[in-house]
């Protein structure tokens, strides 16, 4: 479009028609001379740029109209001596005839494409196209083909990357796809996996190679079509070489079907792994106590019927002892080597079973007598009484068992099992490495066994303990030397043996704190006495496993002001019966602090000797019951002066227990016992009696020193 100008009518006209085309031409529209001069523009090329109507005309340069292009807000990336450069340098280097494309942003983010012909009679011919909206839609063409394709490749990672495997098949049984899990699953070949192959052809292959379907091959193939002519959802397990192949089937609304396939082999396996171990013992995989109830209750109906079957408890003998001073590791070994004796003492028909600890079940069934019971447990008695060898360590163990049979002693799993636990206990109370038979009236004694530790778990708290005190004469002195504390328990009304409830605080771990009451209360005793009595207590071999035993002597005799050599500690040879390290490292300990070690009850073990050499005692007391028959038995009376001989052998002095009568006393006296003590001298004394007696016979002790 141009300015006014002179011409002919037909000129006029023909410059009307031009302008009319090209103002509805649907691009903008403009021409540069060759000096850069604006010679023609229409009405699109003025609003894409955003050109004022009156604001460009004819002859303006090239260099005017992008000043005011830029003052517009076009060409934003560029300032306009920039772009002049770049779009005349366009220009110029474009005169060959040829058609050129650029794009340009023009203000509000428009996308304009510019293309411009050479004529050298003319100049630029240049149109304008606003793309925007093209490159909007081909961007959003581009997106949703990239979308695609992401979704594709996801698609085919998660069917090829999940753990099971997947095929897809039409309404015509042919292959559409499959994951690689299902070609490895079933170790396809090629062939098998490419789309369209008949489902008959992989179904006669999978059989070919050792599908187990329990038929023939058509067989097999019928039935998987019976599962898809359902069109319900299935699932089904078979076997295919040795493994196990869970397949599910899922029907699709177009007649096809989508199946999955996983290898459950490992799952079959873990799970009757779980199975096993849920009646099972994981130390021995011996049957374990829910098993062996459960076949206990299968057998209730033979012994309705009057046949006879028999269950063994069995318990090891001083375990708890190994599994305290030798830790747990040995302790499990001790458990493994007792599980493989025991098994090898019962019959084939028999169930052996592990409740727990260290406590095993026998169920003999079926028997034709009870002594078939009495054989097996004396088997077991045997097996157990040799020595194990654990890491090159010999260790002593033994077994107590208890039987019930029946129908005699019941006919349900709960009357037998609880019978032969009784009668269990009955054979470990009678010392151990035993084995009893239920008999009527154990379970009165079990009640008062529990009624014993109920109230002794109460004993401390209820001060129902009490200390006497038994004085030991000095027979070169001729005075009280030392005296022995010991442990009485008043409960309902009536003074309790300690025969009988020491052995159950001892089984309960509860002689640690009694004793350590006792140590305490004895130390705070003898603290009032005269500084020449020493004061004698009896420790438990429980005592020796708590670590801090040590540390509580000191704290005893710390808190009294009781000097360590005024302390004698009574052990029995029971204590070493394990051998332990720690054990006899607190010996010395205590030793090397000042305190005396005895052993107590001297010459009723079997191996006595053999302990002396394990630890130097200060003392041996010889046990009471070769005091009975002292004076009428030379066997007696040799072993009394075997020991007495022994123990100043070895430096160490000797105490005889037990003395009730003159002639004990002469016949001890002249083999040349340190020490005596007994009913001949003084039964035992309150702490009150006995501080009248000590300080009585100090004060004539006193008084014959000052006449003479």
């Amino acid at each position: 479009m141009q300015g006014k100008s002179e011409g002919s009518v037909g000129e006029v006209a023909e410059k009307l028609l031009l302008d009319a085309a090209l103002e509805n031409i649907p691009y903008g529209f403009c021409v540069w001379s060759p000096q850069f001069r604006l010679l023609m523009w229409n009405k699109h090329y003025r609003d894409f740029y955003g050109f004022p109507e009156d604001a460009i005309c004819r002859g303006m340069t090239l260099e005017e109209v992008v000043h005011l292009s830029c003052r517009l807000g076009n060409h934003s990336e560029h300032g306009p001596e920039e772009f002049y450069e770049h779009y005349s340098g366009e220009l110029l280097n474009n005169r060959s005839g040829a058609r050129a494309k650029s794009q340009e942003v023009v203000r509000g983010g428009r996308i304009i494409e510019t293309a411009h012909i050479y004529s050298p009679q003319l100049g630029w011919v240049v149109t304008h196209e606003d793309i925007t909206d093209e490159i909007a839609l081909s961007e959003s063409a581009q997106k949703r083909k990239l979308e695609l394709e992401r979704q594709n490749i996801r698609l085919d990672a998660a069917v090829n990357n999940i753990s099971i495997g997947l095929c897809m098949m039409d309404a015509r049984g042919r292959l559409v796809i499959c994951n690689e899990p299902y070609a490895r699953i079933y170790n396809l070949p090629v062939e098998y996996l490419r789309p369209g192959t008949q489902l008959e052809n992989i179904l006669g292959h999978l059989f070919d190679v050792g599908m187990s379907t329990g038929g023939t091959r058509e067989q097999y193939i019928a039935w998987r079509r019976e599962v898809i002519a359902r069109r319900e959802y299935g699932k089904t397990v078979h076997e295919l070489n040795g493994r196990t192949i869970m397949m599910q089937h899922h029907p699709m609304k177009d007649g096809g079907w989508v199946s999955t396939h996983e290898d459950i082999t490992e799952q079959k396996q873990n799970e009757a792994r779980i199975r096993h171990l849920a009646r099972h013992d994981a130390l021995t995989d011996l049957p374990n106590r829910i098993e062996f109830l459960e076949q206990m209750a299968k057998a209730e109906a033979g012994l309705q019927r009057g046949e006879m079957s028999a269950v063994l408890y069995v318990d090891l003998d001083h375990f708890k002892a190994v599994n305290d001073t030798l830790g747990h590791a040995v302790g499990d070994e001790v458990i493994k080597q007792a599980a493989v004796r025991l098994w090898g003492t019962t019959r084939e028909s028999d169930l052996l079973a592990r409740l727990g600890g260290d406590e095993f079940a026998i169920l003999l069934h079926p028997i034709e007598s009870a002594d078939t019971a009495a054989r097996v447990a004396d088997r077991i008695i045997k097996s157990m009484s040799a020595p194990m060898n654990i890491g090159g360590q010999q260790i002593e163990i033994g077994a107590s068992v208890g039987i019930a049979v029946g129908p005699l002693d019941g006919i349900t799993t709960d009357q037998l099992v609880k019978n032969a636990d009784l009668a269990l206990y009955k054979a470990k109370s009678e010392g151990r490495s035993t084995y009893h038979f239920f008999e009527t009236g154990m379970d009165a004694e079990l009640q008062q066994r529990r009624a014993i530790e109920a109230g002794l778990r109460l004993a401390l708290p209820r001060n129902e303990l009490r200390l006497m005190f038994q004085p030991l004469l000095g027979l070169a002195e001729s005075r009280v030397t030392c005296v022995e504390a010991l442990l009485r328990w008043d409960h309902d009304e009536q003074t309790i043996s300690p025969s009988i409830f020491v052995p159950v605080a001892e089984e309960t771990g509860l002689i640690v704190p009694i004793g350590n009451w006792v140590l305490h209360q004895a130390c705070r005793a003898a603290a009032s006495w005269p500084g020449d009595v020493r004061i004698a207590i009896n420790l438990s071999p429980v005592q020796f496993r708590q670590k801090d035993l040590v540390a509580q002597v000191k704290a005893a005799l710390f808190e009294n002001g009781l000097p360590p050599a005024r302390l004698e500690l009574e052990i029995t040879e029971s204590l070493l019966l394990t051998d332990s390290e720690a054990t006899i490292e607190a010996l010395h300990e205590l030793r090397a602090m000042g305190v005396r070690i005895s052993m107590d009850d001297f010459g009723t073990g079997y191996s006595s000797l053999s302990y002396l050499r394990s630890f130097p005692f200060d003392k041996i007391k010889i046990d009471r019951s070769f005091m009975r028959d002292l004076t009428t038995r030379a066997d007696s009376q040799a072993i009394i002066k075997a020991i007495i001989g022994l123990g100043h052998s070895l430096g160490m002095s000797t105490t005889a227990e037990g003395i009730e009568t003159e002639e004990q006393l002469v016949m001890v006296r002249e083999q040349g016992v340190s020490e005596v003590q007994g009913f001949l001298f003084s039964p035992p004394l309150s702490a009150a009696a006995l501080a009248n007696l000590l300080h009585s016979a100090r004060a004539k002790g006193q008084a014959r020193q000052k006449a003479s």
